[in-house]
């Protein structure tokens, strides 16, 4: 089963995609999103292992209620709301919310 990484900008991709050790298709929401421009962003990725990280702040939380109601198994993985932003999460703490979400990780980063 592949997996899916919804984001909500190219900073949070840009932030996790060199952390990941596996093929992963990471996908940026680029801001508000509807209902008819989530279900066009994810439907092809149906059946698919989809996680949500976005940010700890009220346009995350809009996008989390989002999905949740259109996309009920989409796994909801989250960065203290004291880093606010995805892209503002130290890499330690991002590579431990990607292993909590059963996504490898690139060892290199972990041992150096």
């Amino acid at each position: 089963m592949g997996k899916v990484i919804v984001v909500e900008g190219i900073s949070d991709k840009s932030r996790i995609a060199p952390l990941i050790a596996e093929p992963v298709t990471i996908l940026c929401t680029n801001g508000t999103v509807s209902a008819s421009r989530l279900e066009e962003l994810l439907l092809p990725y149906e059946g698919q292992d989809i996680i949500i990280l976005v940010d700890a702040d009220s346009s995350g939380e809009k996008l989390r209620k989002l999905v949740k109601r259109e996309f009920p198994e989409a796994r909801h993985f989250y960065v203290n709301r004291s880093y606010k932003e995805v892209a503002a999460t130290p890499l330690r703490i991002l590579m431990d919310v990607l292993i909590a979400a059963n996504v490898q990780v690139n060892k290199l980063l972990i041992e150096g």
